[in-house]
């Protein structure tokens, strides 16, 4: 008989270039063999006469998606992305809440590759008191770290460890911070309430990173997904994402994409230094 792979569902925005949000997700999905379903919660795309960047999807429509894709396939585990606003995060953190889904990524997406913000104000309390401390493990990088501890500066790997230990007391079981836009070595670190743990790659020389943190959030889920452990699913989800960014590309003069076969067709770039830290 068939074993069926696990279903992960993401609840994020529609990047229309296809280098971030739910269409990163679900190439990592699929890339990492699990059953990718998406909740999208606002598509983001510049239109051409309004200038308008995000268009927010109602919450009807986001309950919706959801009750078919539980409905359909049922969910073992969900990544949250860019949720945008107060009342989407609201409804998503119900809509988890009563499903009882045991493994919950939440990438707190307020800053997106280009400086364009992709959270309102008002819906970092909401994500701090609501969502957070629902978590499995929570993925800022720096700036949304800074973000969440009150506009905290962040420059050393050392800033990361403090940041990991404070964002740990806002209650999701495990907190990595992401060092990827700091000088040297990209470093994050891993918080679980007891040991710092760090992961290590070297940083590779491209601008072509766009869905580097959605691609990595979502290898995350998937390896959770799966039954390894929480510092196991960093680690692998690191090499992942360190090969997707080493064979990054674009097809113009934009940011572009990392590419997500790249494991499969290369294999892993770099190998990841795992040790843990005080």
């Amino acid at each position: 008989m068939m074993e069926y792979p696990v279903r992960v569902m993401t609840i994020a925005g529609s990047a229309a270039g296809g280098s971030a949000g739910v269409q990163a997700d679900l190439k990592t999905f699929e890339e990492l063999d699990v059953y990718g379903m998406s909740i999208i919660t606002a598509i983001v795309g510049r239109h051409p006469e309004t200038n308008q960047n995000v268009h927010l999807q109602s919450t009807e429509a986001i309950e919706a998606q959801f009750a078919t894709a539980i409905k359909q396939v049922g969910a073992d585990g969900v990544k949250t992305g860019m949720l945008f606003s107060k009342e989407v995060i609201e409804v998503v953190a119900s809509l988890i809440q009563e499903k009882e889904i045991k493994t919950i990524v939440v990438d707190p997406v307020m800053i997106g590759k280009m400086n364009s913000k992709l959270l309102k104000d008002d819906a970092i309390e909401a994500l701090i008191h609501q969502l957070i401390p629902m978590a499995t493990i929570i993925t800022p990088n720096v700036p949304e770290a800074s973000i969440l501890l009150g506009d905290r500066e962040l420059h050393t790997v050392e800033d990361l460890k403090q940041a990991a230990v404070d964002l740990h007391k806002l209650g999701a079981k495990n907190v990595l911070v992401k060092g990827g836009r700091l000088e040297g070595p990209a470093v994050d670190v891993l918080f679980d309430g007891t040991t710092l743990t760090a992961f290590t790659a070297p940083r590779i020389d491209t601008v072509n990173t766009s869905g580097a943190g959605c691609t990595y959030s979502a290898a995350i889920t998937a390896y959770l997904t799966k039954g390894k452990t929480v510092a196991e699913a960093v680690g692998l989800a690191k090499g992942f994402v360190t090969t997707a960014i080493e064979y990054g590309f674009s097809y113009t003069d934009i940011v572009g994409p990392t590419y997500h076969a790249a494991t499969r067709k290369f294999g892993e770039a770099h190998p990841i230094k795992i040790e843990i830290v005080t």
